[in-house]
């Protein structure tokens, strides 16, 4: 898909790979939709950015989404790509995870994405075309300790991204999956539970963290091409970046 004209969603666009999402996207030409639940910071990037609408969202609401993709709509008239980005960690061994944080954990990083994309489908199919792009983990590659309720909402993301290609392909509609690395972002602060367990585990990996630039011009590529996947996940952690 040619980025240029189109109307990019961006979820979680606050920080990180969110933001620079949607400064790429905005660079390349596009339309962008700003979601978030901090409206001041999705406000300024709005600004910063001229041909975008800050919207905020909490992804979690099926009310709000639906306010969301409308107010959308109703201002650019039509929705070409939806970013699922917004999510959230938690660090804890299978014995201590809280069967409440591991809810919380799933409802936004595996429900949220589900409900961004039903919200989205309609009018992709009215418009006959369309990009998803749902960020995963590439923490879903492997089995770390303490990653039981992040990867395995992260691993299961994917697995409904997978199923949502096959299904959406016949619509014109094209389902794609981004595997991050670690990455520059606030996700270790805003962590759920777990800080100190993550801290060391990112700790332990050696590699310096991607910039969020660089995830945000691999899922502009995915848009294009609309490769199945990417990763920017080292070989010796099972994924395809060079060491």
């Amino acid at each position: 898909m040619d980025i240029t004209s189109t109307v990019v969603l961006v979820t979680g666009a606050s920080s990180g790979i969110g933001a620079a999402t949607a400064r790429a996207a905005s660079r390349a030409g596009a339309k962008v939709v700003l979601l978030a639940r901090r409206e001041d910071r999705i406000r300024q990037l709005a600004e910063e950015l001229g041909e975008a609408l800050p919207v905020r969202c909490d992804v979690t609401d099926s009310a709000q989404i639906a306010t969301a993709v409308r107010a959308a709509k109703d201002r650019f008239g039509r929705i070409d790509v939806l970013v699922n980005n917004a999510g959230q960690g938690a660090g804890s061994t299978i014995d201590k995870i809280n069967p409440d944080d591991f809810r919380a954990i799933l409802n936004l990083n595996l429900v949220a994405p589900l409900l961004m994309m039903q919200a989205v489908l309609p009018f992709m199919r009215e418009q006959g075309a369309g990009s998803i792009v749902n960020v995963s983990s590439g923490i879903a590659f492997s089995a770390l300790p303490g990653s039981g309720a992040y990867g395995s909402s992260k691993a299961a993301l994917a697995k409904l991204s997978g199923v949502a290609r096959t299904e959406l392909a016949s619509a014109g509609i094209v389902v794609s999956t981004m595997y991050p690395f670690i990455t520059a972002t606030e996700f270790l602060k805003s962590l759920q539970t777990g800080h100190e367990m993550a801290s060391k585990l990112e700790a332990s990996h050696g590699p310096q963290p991607h910039k969020p630039e660089r995830v945000a011009e691999a899922i502009l590529n995915l848009i294009r091409t609309g490769a199945e996947q990417a990763d920017l996940v080292p070989e010796r952690f099972g994924g395809t970046l060079k060491d």
